[in-house]
């Protein structure tokens, strides 16, 4: 059953002297936390008897439940946008708080919240971790004392390695700043300096640590630690934006350590032990590990390995986000779930996304949601729901939603977000990966281990395993390299992976023009235009220049509902016209092996009608698919043209407009160092501008260093 994590936190209820860092955030979620009077409760009391220590240490979880850390922003607000996640935008103007399109400033009061909440977080653990080294109890032979160390050490270096991930240098420190005085500032560590002693820190702890079967995945194991180490590694190895402190105009330049090899080879050894320990593994179909989070359903053994434990009504907005959008009328639903937003805020997948799978990959077929929920009157007065057609810039993230929560454990109709379903921070399909690429650094190609970690992910999305397709991606080092990027590309949406990966390995620029003239092309077909990139988006995507997908995109959509049990009259033709037909994925003796998870909700089947004309009806090729008997609806999409001036509309100009954007006259132009550069062909990967994806220091954080912290990178 899902544990509900219990606050008992009166030691650390003192606010933060943290000179610009922040201050407590204990106000914020009072509703959740249940905070004794500090006096009632010392520090040297707390951490004298182990079941104040376990409730210390709640304490810290607590504050990573947060919807400024990983309660909400960490998911929706810093997904920056990709070929994959996508929020849109038609504002043709600087914004504060645009992080997703790489446009923001120092004013964003998003940026100051969860940079307030991740060293709330830090805090809490160094006075957790300082207060139990220091105790009467602390011994390294008590397992016990070892593992809730452990946690709090795995905690801070997650809130350590997103900071830096998302800002580059930080202050760090391991120490509780709240003892140092008011007028303390935490110096600026270069980001290297504090992976090194993250690392350093968790490599100490891990052989302390209990496995998963021991303490649930909603707790940090030794896996986790072992994983994040791997994922710390790996990343301080990679790419990152370094900042030109000599100009102030420049967004910086791209950078890797000299000795990125030694952190491959940390990542590689990490990631193998916890592939060597056998304790998980990816058993599971890749749809369930998602819908059991749904249902609450804790699976210590499979593909989790750390999920933030959220409490069903309390934290967390994970599938109120995410997931088929579902309205409410007065504050209801019909059915029993409550009001989802399927938010295009934040919890959205890229139009194209479903485009760029292997066919048969049974990952888009769930993942890719067409389709959303609303309320109508009836003839007689009554409500009921129904079930619309989602043509749209962007595609429902499927992973998770309250409406796959069974109807006996529903939150109830009248609920919205605090949904309790846990985010799966770390997982084995994650650390399989982190292997793969590591090893196919250091060793010059892919060796087989590598291929077999490759193998286990990829063929867990596929009926037949996609054999000849793994035997034509080991080849060499950089075509295993791609293969890697690909599938965490397929793996991993919404999990706040992809603009990560791409950073890291440096790719994520020649990404962002390609996602752009992606929206582009399609907005100029729809007024009868063709931008002259069709055929290099179709060689980028994999696909023939003369067939592929990007001029050839279904104009029309056919689709019916469906309700859950209806039987598939036509299975061969499902088969054959799978490339253009949504719905189930079925094998080749006519089992459903996916389908959707709401057994109580209609769905829809969606048949793809490839340049269809608008006025030309629907062919026979269709209307003998098996269910003739159902009257298809039409819906036209990509219908993204401004007839007004003959170029795409605003969504499609301005949605990377931190990095690329359109005019209204049709001219396309790369930002480089802030400067408009206008783009006539595509660049060389390495001619493109550097993306500014590194965030601001907030400017009250600034203002309280008394000028300790200086923002970079062209703010």
């Amino acid at each position: 059953m899902k544990k509900k994590i219990l606050s008992y936190v009166a030691y650390l209820a003192t606010a933060l002297p943290l000179g610009g860092v922040g201050g407590g955030l204990l106000a914020s979620c009072n509703d959740y936390l249940e905070v004794d009077a500090p006096s009632a409760y010392t520090e040297e009391f707390v951490f004298s008897q182990k079941s104040e220590i376990e409730r210390a240490l709640n304490g810290v979880y607590a504050q990573a439940l947060v919807n400024n850390l990983y309660g909400d922003a960490y998911y929706t607000r810093f997904t920056l946008n990709s070929d994959v996640d996508m929020v849109i935008s038609s504002d043709n103007s600087h914004a504060h708080n645009t992080y997703q399109r790489l446009d923001c400033d120092d004013q964003g009061s998003h940026i100051y919240n969860f940079w307030t909440a991740a060293y709330n977080l830090i805090e809490y653990a160094n006075k957790f971790i300082t207060s139990a080294e220091q105790s009467p109890l602390y011994d390294t032979a008590d397992n016990q004392m070892m593992q809730w160390i452990g946690e709090a050490k795995c905690l801070r270096a997650m809130a350590y390695h997103d900071l830096v991930v998302m800002f580059g240098d930080v202050p760090f420190t391991f120490e509780p700043a709240s003892t140092k005085g008011t007028d303390f500032v935490i110096p600026i560590a270069d980001r290297e300096t504090i992976q090194k002693a993250v690392i350093d820190d968790l490599k100490k702890i891990a052989p302390y640590m209990s496995a998963a079967s021991s303490v649930t995945v909603e707790r940090c194991s030794k896996e986790f630690a072992q994983a994040l180490i791997a994922r710390i590694a790996l990343t301080a190895g990679g790419y990152s934006l370094r900042p030109n402190k000599s100009d102030a105009k420049s967004y910086g330049t791209m950078e890797r350590p000299a000795d990125y090899q030694s952190y491959y080879k940390t990542a590689m050894d990490y990631a193998d032990s916890v592939i060597s320990s056998g304790t998980h593994s990816l058993k599971m179909r890749y749809q369930d590990v998602f819908v059991n989070e749904c249902n609450y359903q804790v699976i210590n053994n499979d593909d989790p390995i750390f999920e933030i434990p959220f409490a069903k009504e309390s934290t967390g907005n994970i599938g109120y986000v995410q997931g088929p959008s579902y309205g409410a009328y007065e504050g209801k639903t019909v059915g029993p779930w409550g009001a989802t937003s399927g938010s295009g805020t934040g919890g959205r997948l890229n139009a194209f996304y479903r485009f760029l799978f292997r066919t048969g990959d049974m990952r888009r077929e769930f993942v890719n949601g067409l389709w959303y929920y609303n309320y109508f009157t009836t003839a007689d007065g009554t409500l009921a729901d129904s079930v619309y057609i989602r043509n749209d810039y962007t595609v429902h993230n499927n992973k998770w939603s309250k409406l796959w929560t069974a109807e006996g454990s529903a939150l109830g109709n009248i609920t919205t977000g605090a949904t309790g379903i846990n985010y799966p921070y770390m997982r084995y399909a994650d650390v399989l990966l982190m292997y793969a690429e590591a090893a196919n650094e250091l060793n010059g190609g892919p060796t087989d281990k590598a291929i077999d970690c490759l193998t286990q992910v990829h063929s867990r999305a596929f009926l037949d395993g996609d054999a000849a397709y793994l035997s034509s991606v080991t080849t060499d080092q950089a075509t295993f390299q791609k293969a890697i990027l690909d599938e965490r590309k397929w793996e991993f949406a919404g999990e706040n992976s992809r603009w990560r990966d791409l950073v890291r390995t440096n790719n994520y620029g020649e990404e962002l023009v390609y996602s752009f003239l992606r929206y582009y092309s399609a907005g100029m077909q729809n007024v009868g235009g063709m931008t002259g990139y069709e055929d290099a988006i179709n060689e980028h995507d994999g696909y023939d220049t003369s067939s592929g997908y990007i001029d050839n995109l279904p104009e029309r959509i056919y689709y019916h509902q469906y309700t859950i049990d209806e039987p598939i009259a036509n299975v061969l033709a499902v088969l054959f016209f799978r490339d253009q037909y949504y719905g189930y994925t079925i094998d080749a003796s006519g089992s459903v092996v996916t389908r959707y998870p709401n057994q109580s909700l209609k769905s829809l089947r969606i048949y793809n009608a490839y340049k269809r004309a608008p006025s030309q009806p629907i062919t026979s090729q269709i209307t003998n698919f098996g269910f003739s008997a159902k009257a298809w609806n039409i819906a036209d999409f990509y219908q993204w043209g401004n007839a007004d001036n003959g170029t795409p509309r605003d969504q499609c100009k301005y949605s990377f407009y931190g990095y690329i954007r359109s005019d209204q006259s049709g001219n396309i132009y790369l930002i480089r160092n802030g400067s408009l550069e206008q783009m006539s062909t595509i660049p060389e990967a390495s001619q493109l501008p550097p993306v500014r994806y590194i965030l601001p220091y907030p400017n009250l954080a600034i203002q309280r260093s008394a000028g300790a912290y200086k923002n970079y990178y062209g703010y």
